[in-house]
């Protein structure tokens, strides 16, 4: 038995081959990760491998080797591009060595080697983008001297040759008892009422003659349904004759004129619609086209996704943050450096402690409650937004929580996180405060049931206590910085009063940041 994947640590599915020693060759038993491996040898069989098992017989003249196709590096996968080579064509390889750089939708991740080998021949070049999972990508050998055999090497398609044998000749009988059918039920009605109303409308319409088409009407009428199915099938209808169109209403009114009129009752000749020309208009200015990769087509699917199936409401509270930098600036004179962004993480695991309803999930068979508070921060990168996770963020005291983003997003801006490190999470939060977005509305992460979007701190004048009528003295306003934070949430998973619990232990947290050292 061969294995041949991935590193088990980046969950991806090994694929098992039973390898017989008689012939050397190879059936696909369990081609659950989507891998295509194809082995060949230069002992011919006679019945031939079915393509369902992935395994195809090319040449005979080849000895014996595996064809590897692109692998599905994560559960979404299902194009990669191939940033880097790590091997050359020649060069031997171990298990456990990187055989190449695979940028998957989310991040870059390592190839890694199942088995020793040696590669022959590169199918697919560094660079080339949006290549499937199971396109063969790298043929490899056992033994050095096979190399020279796959200079080159091409991986051919499949034919289809048996689907294409011919028909016996009862069949060919049959078919030509068909046309004779066919020929007899040739239209019965003039060419020029052979289209139905709809059909004619339809297709002058679209500047086309469908009188060609075979119809299904009564006595062969040519229906709307015929049109509508022709130019599906992509059938090339020829240009609908205007020129006749126009040259028959002359004759008409030379038909119905009296003979005896005289030259000057003769209308004047007018211009037609149809010889108008229309002038061209063409726009000034240049662009760009910028071919979305792989993390971007995701994001874009994910996110229509949410907005069209995910019923969205909005709850946005108001937040003082006077304290949060009193604290920040006792902190800084002890050489402790936080943001403010880690102590609204930590507020927001805190607050998800205490009201549990929003730290839970939605499936077809319900909603899933997290033993976990496990929280996803989305951070900007070139490539687009990822959200990598803060695991048990609850139990995380404000340097390790500090420490952990940090890593988190450096590591993801370069392309260097591991699938258990973006997928998953139970609560995520986007702060575009550092950007001068004052407020904003973020979009539900399926399968999770909310998501925070923080914007930046605002100089405002609050009014500390109500006004107290008859009272000697009031308490003047004062001047305040206020951070807007709106919670989107799911209303399949939670409810409007879930959520102000929800907002109001956040806004006592960050109110109270003692509580945070707790």
């Amino acid at each position: 038995m061969l294995s041949v994947g991935a590193a088990s640590g980046r969950r991806a599915v090994a694929q098992t081959l039973l390898i017989s020693k008689q012939n050397k060759s190879a059936i696909l038993l369990q081609p659950a990760s989507q891998l295509l491996l194809q082995t060949l040898h230069p002992n011919d069989i006679s019945s031939p491998t079915p393509f369902s098992q992935c395994c195809r017989r090319l040449s005979s003249n080849l000895p014996y080797h595996l064809v590897v196709g692109m692998p599905a590096l994560s559960p979404t996968m299902e194009a990669g591009t191939i940033a880097s080579w790590k091997v050359k064509e020649g060069e031997p390889f171990a298990a456990g060595d990187s055989l190449a750089e695979i940028e998957t939708d989310k991040a870059t991740i390592d190839f890694e080697a199942q088995d020793d080998g040696i590669v022959a021949k590169i199918l697919v070049e560094a660079g080339s983008k949006e290549i499937n999972v199971g396109v063969p990508i790298v043929v490899t050998v056992e033994e050095e001297d096979d190399v020279a055999a796959f200079k080159d090497f091409v991986v051919e398609a499949d034919s289809g040759s048996a689907s294409a044998s011919a028909a016996p000749s009862g069949e060919g009988l049959e078919e030509a008892v068909v046309a004779q059918t066919s020929e007899d039920a040739a239209p019965k009605v003039p060419k020029e009422h052979i289209l139905m109303p709809s059909a004619r409308h339809l297709s002058q319409s679209k500047g086309l003659d469908a009188t060609g088409l075979k119809g299904t009407g009564k006595d062969g009428r040519v229906t709307k349904g015929d049109v509508i199915q022709a130019l599906k099938d992509g059938v090339e209808l020829p240009p609908l004759n205007v020129a006749s169109t126009k040259a028959a209403a002359p004759e008409v009114g030379a038909a119905v004129a009296s003979p005896s009129a005289p030259p000057s009752a003769a209308p004047p000749a007018t211009v037609q619609p149809g010889e108008v020309s229309i002038p061209t208009i063409t726009t000034s200015g240049t662009y760009t086209d910028i071919t979305n990769n792989n993390m971007r087509k995701v994001i874009a699917r994910r996110l229509t996704e949410s907005k069209s199936s995910v019923p969205h409401f909005y709850s946005t509270v108001e937040i003082e943050l006077d304290n949060i930098l009193a604290l920040r600036k006792k902190l800084a004179a002890k050489d402790i450096k936080v943001s403010v962004n880690d102590l609204i993480i930590r507020g927001s695991a805190l607050a998800l402690r205490d009201v549990p309803e929003i730290n839970a999930s939605y499936s077809k068979s319900g909603v899933k409650m997290s033993d976990s508070v496990d929280i996803s921060v989305a951070v900007a990168t070139p490539g687009g937004l990822i959200t990598p996770i803060v695991p048990k963020t609850d139990t995380l005291g404000l340097l390790d929580i500090s420490t952990k983003v940090k890593d988190l997003a450096t590591r993801a801006r370069d392309g260097k996180l591991s699938p258990e490190e973006y997928q998953g999470g139970s609560f995520c939060i986007s702060n575009l405060g550092m950007f001068g977005i004052n407020e904003f509305s973020a979009v539900i992460n399926p399968p999770q049931a909310a998501i925070l979007a923080v914007g930046g701190g605002v100089k405002k004048i609050v009014v500390n206590t109500p006004y107290v009528e008859d009272a000697e003295e009031q308490e003047l306003p004062s001047v305040k910085s206020v951070m807007s934070a709106r919670l989107s949430a799911d209303r399949r998973v939670v409810d409007e009063a879930t959520v102000a619990l929800f907002l109001s232990a956040l806004k006592c947290y960050l109110n109270k940041p003692e509580l945070l050292l707790l």
